[in-house]
């Protein structure tokens, strides 16, 4: 009966520390694991139950807005050059107008919400703006936008018809009024030649230089609704090529300083040049050449398209 006890209490023992290790083996495998040790929740299960609400798209108020424009009234819509543009009419921060939608070529389509917007349109030079109101019911009608405008090609002659190379000519294209201080406003500059301007209709002051010296002409010309206007400017000049030589037709001597005079005694144009080229109004003039400490001068006639050489002698 003891011995029964005794061994009772033995397998008690062993049973209970078996017990206490395969306890702290559980508790050490548990916090081991972070998933369940962590602070992170698990989700509840309709945390994985789809949101229709959110994944049906609101329903677009946006209407679709056509527009097309034409030179004139009465004219064809136009099918390219154009350049649109849609604003709000609430300035932002710094004082503009948030531009919207843009769009090149011909006609355009804006998908716009109801409300009010500015639309530009632009053709070269010429644009006109107007406001657009989108209504919240109701389609809206197609916008025909007039830009009232036509086009200027741009050339130039010296003399009678003698061709002037396009790299000695430009055009400045200014307004015809005249503004309180005097000056014209400046539309367009450097305008080179053969090339189409597009403008609103009205009359355009024309500045075109031939060369970089004094060979400038002034023309107001009108530009049309609908129409090209081709104009072809005069100027009274001529290409100018001096040089100072030991003989009549020999090289030119380099290391020589030019100033040429008109006859009023004015500078009109200086170089450091052996054979400067130069491009001077008609008239009289003096040709002045410098070349170590000798100078040496020569009186000399422009006439319109008639490009010659200046030759001042070396003389001892």
């Amino acid at each position: 009966m003891i011995r029964h006890t005794r061994a009772a209490r033995l397998l008690f023992v062993v049973a209970a520390t078996l017990f206490a290790m395969t306890s702290a083996r559980g508790e050490d495998a548990f916090q081991s694991f972070k998933q369940l040790n962590g602070t992170t929740k698990m989700p509840k299960l309709n945390a994985f139950s789809p949101n229709f609400s959110q994944t049906t798209p609101p329903r677009s108020t946006s209407k679709s807005v056509a527009l097309e424009a034409k030179l004139t009234s009465d004219g064809e819509p136009m099918q390219q050059g154009l350049s649109w543009r849609v604003f709000s009419p609430i300035p932002d921060g710094d004082g503009k107008l948030p531009l919207l939608a843009s769009a090149e070529g011909g006609s355009a389509d804006f998908q716009l919400e109801p409300g009010d917007y500015f639309v530009n349109v632009s053709f070269g030079r010429a644009g006109v703006t107007k406001k657009l109101s989108v209504p919240s019911e109701g389609e809206v009608e197609k916008q025909v936008m007039v830009l009232d405008a036509g086009g200027i090609l741009l050339n130039a002659v010296s003399g009678p018809d003698t061709r002037i190379p396009a790299k000695e000519l430009k055009f400045d294209v200014y307004s015809a009024e005249v503004q309180a201080d005097g000056e014209r406003g400046l539309i367009l500059e450097d305008v080179k030649p053969d090339t189409i301007v597009r403008l609103s209709t009205g009359t355009y002051h024309i500045v075109s230089e031939y060369g970089s010296v004094n060979a400038v002409v002034r023309a107001d010309i009108k530009v049309e609704a609908g129409k090209l206007t081709e104009a072809t400017i005069q100027h009274r000049a001529a290409q100018i090529n001096l040089k100072l030589v030991s003989e009549a037709g020999g090289e030119a001597i380099a290391d020589t300083a030019w100033s040429v005079l008109a006859s009023s005694g004015d500078i009109v144009a200086e170089s450091v040049s052996a054979f400067p080229v130069m491009v001077l109004a008609e008239g009289e003039y003096t040709a002045i050449a410098r070349n170590k400490d000798k100078i040496y001068q020569k009186d000399f006639t422009v006439s319109a398209g008639q490009n010659v050489d200046v030759e001042l002698l070396l003389t001892k």
